[in-house]
């Protein structure tokens, strides 16, 4: 089982200031320390920051520790925990395909009775009798990345969250600047191709629907075709653009890989997007035995960051990125929380998306947001 614990027994132990995109809270860049011993004279920790957290149990499930996405939503997640004052467990399941194993973990952390749960859903549906028992035990939940969407009524008290269906129209905003002389110049049918990951995570088909539909916008909707998974389809025969989406039968690099090869070995290919890091690391994959992207050739464009992803943006294999702000939908998730457990009203925080490339990559604003 993959668990980190986060103690804290008194706020303000740690002077941080959380470095997110376009400024936030004020929190700090450095690592939270994974244990802090509990102080003899907690009773004076500063109530302005503890906002009354009192050391409360906060359990964070996430879809997983697969990707490094993850991993910059612990840190904000514990960074948030350390400055609260509160005690968080943060979890995952192996991978993103393992719903069962994150409903174990949710469950589990019902049964512990904590002040508040953070949840991000690999299967809304899968896990609506969990949050119903919650719900039932007056336990506060607050959806982070994806949320839970469709929970009962009531359940889900606030989201810390990416918009990701305007994260992607900005993916898809940015890649039709990129192609709009070829789709104009065009002899004969260009195709634009789309990686996503699955088709059960709301961030993910949100996100992937969001390009689509604002490629279709861009380009005109009686000009294009949707094609390839069931998800989205809208085929239109004689379409001059065609956008084919392959999401792969499970979360595996090898079946992602064998998903973007079929798109980049076809010959009227003048663009792709992946849609998460997985999608955009397929890519990476695909095209070590092809060559089809990069400067001069097929258009490609990614989301999120990790180091194989931001390595194919510096060496212009890819044109760009969509980046979210992991460590902050982390912090701010958990600062709902306590929130929420202490009685507060909450409400929904959307953390933000921007468009990097490898001339802004250092940029104050976006830098911080390009985590390995």
């Amino acid at each position: 089982m993959k668990k980190r614990i986060l103690a804290v027994a008194v706020a303000g132990l740690m002077a941080m200031s959380l470095a997110a995109c376009g400024g936030n809270s004020g929190s700090g860049s450095s690592e939270a320390d994974k244990t802090t011993a509990a102080a003899a004279d907690s009773s004076q920790a500063d109530a302005s920051k503890t906002d009354g957290a009192g050391g409360k149990k906060i359990n964070v499930i996430a879809k997983g520790f697969q990707h490094q996405f993850w991993k910059a939503v612990e840190k904000g997640a514990m960074q948030a925990g350390s400055e609260l004052g509160a005690e968080v467990t943060f979890q995952g399941p192996d991978n993103e395909s393992a719903i069962a194993q994150q409903i174990e973990y949710l469950d589990a952390a019902i049964a512990q009775k904590p002040a508040a749960i953070c949840f991000a859903a690999l299967d809304t549906q899968a896990s609506l009798g969990s949050i119903q028992t919650a719900m039932d035990a007056g336990i506060p939940i607050i959806g982070f990345d994806s949320g839970v969407p469709d929970a009962p009524e009531g359940a889900i008290k606030a989201n810390a969250s990416t918009n990701n269906l305007e994260a992607g129209k900005l993916a898809a905003d940015e890649t039709y600047k990129l192609i709009k002389d070829k789709i104009d110049g065009a002899s004969g049918t260009v195709r634009i191709g789309v990686v996503a990951q699955e088709s059960n995570s709301q961030s993910i088909v949100e996100r992937t629907k969001g390009f689509v539909e604002e490629m279709k916008k861009n380009i005109g909707e009686d000009k294009v075709s949707v094609e390839g998974h069931d998800s989205l389809k809208a085929e239109k025969a004689g379409a001059p653009v065609v956008i084919d989406v392959g999401i792969p039968a499970e979360v595996k690099d090898a079946d992602g890989a064998a998903v973007a090869s079929a798109i980049l070995e076809k010959s009227d290919l003048i663009a792709i997007y992946g849609s998460n890091e997985f999608a955009a690391n397929a890519i990476i994959t695909a095209n070590e035995g092809l060559d089809k992207i990069g400067e001069g050739k097929v258009v490609a464009v990614g989301f999120d960051a990790g180091k194989k992803q931001l390595q194919a943006i510096k060496d212009g294999l890819f044109a760009g990125s969509v980046t979210q702000d992991p460590v902050q939908i982390g912090y701010k998730a958990v600062e709902l929380a306590v929130k929420a457990a202490n009685g507060e009203s909450v409400s929904d925080v959307d953390t933000g998306a921007l468009w990097y490339t490898k001339d802004n990559m250092e940029d104050p604003k976006i830098a911080p947001c390009l985590y390995e």
